[in-house]
């Protein structure tokens, strides 16, 4: 992996880096966040080493710097601040991992490889369709050929899925795990009255039905 390491200590920078490097990684280390950050954004990094309390510009100024202009590099923040409201506030700004000194390399370089085996973020749509239907998922609205419909939060979350795997067959078992979580048979027909409150307002007030049920197989929403 190419690496970045902003670390201004030089006994842990030098620690990190020489670790690092002997795994067979390639490995940029820099004492402080001005040039940090400059790096990182001209860059290209797998992942990157972030000392929180880097001189010139700080940590957490570089995270939300990084993410405002869409860089999407993993960054695991290493810190000598370990209370749960530094860990929130580090994550929030934008970090992936937080690591508490004094570490161990081997926590270090194990956290690392996992940040590097996630895939990359994907543009997720803000806005569902099915024909006439529109479901935007910023403002959780939900319309039919201009029309508002009001759904309740599970119905609104059962269309979600239906919506997510248009024209794909979905089971009981899965409507089961994906809307409601659970993961095994409750023995009551949830699944089929919320269908049937949801088909109410989606399908009813209309000429033609999105909503197909496959006898002994499941449910599809039309393409």
């Amino acid at each position: 992996m190419h690496i970045l390491v902003i670390e201004d200590d030089p006994t842990t920078g030098d620690y990190v880096a020489s670790g690092l490097r002997a795994e067979g990684h390639v490995v940029d280390l820099l004492d402080n966040g001005r040039d940090g950050l400059m790096q990182a954004m001209t860059g290209r990094y797998d992942v990157m080493v972030l000392d929180r309390m880097v001189p010139e510009v700080d940590g957490m100024s570089i995270l939300r710097t990084l993410r405002a202009s869409k860089n999407p590099v993993p960054v695991l923040l290493l810190t000598a601040l370990g209370g749960v409201e530094d860990r929130i506030d580090g994550l929030t700004a934008g970090a992936d991992d937080y690591l508490v000194k004094p570490f161990a390399f081997g926590e270090l370089s194990a956290r690392l490889a996992a940040l590097a085996r996630r895939p990359p973020p994907s543009d997720e749509p803000t806005v569902l369709r099915a024909r006439d239907l529109e479901m935007n998922l910023l403002t959780r609205k939900v319309t039919r050929g201009g029309e508002t419909i009001e759904l309740q939060p599970r119905e609104f979350a059962l269309l979600e899925h239906l919506l997510r795997r248009k024209g794909r067959v979905q089971t009981r078992t899965m409507l089961l795990e994906g809307v409601w979580d659970i993961h095994f048979d409750p023995q009551t027909n949830v699944v089929e009255s919320h269908m049937s409150r949801l088909r109410a307002k989606i399908d009813k007030p209309f000429d033609v039905a999105l909503i197909e049920t496959l006898r002994g197989s499941g449910y599809r929403i039309s393409e």
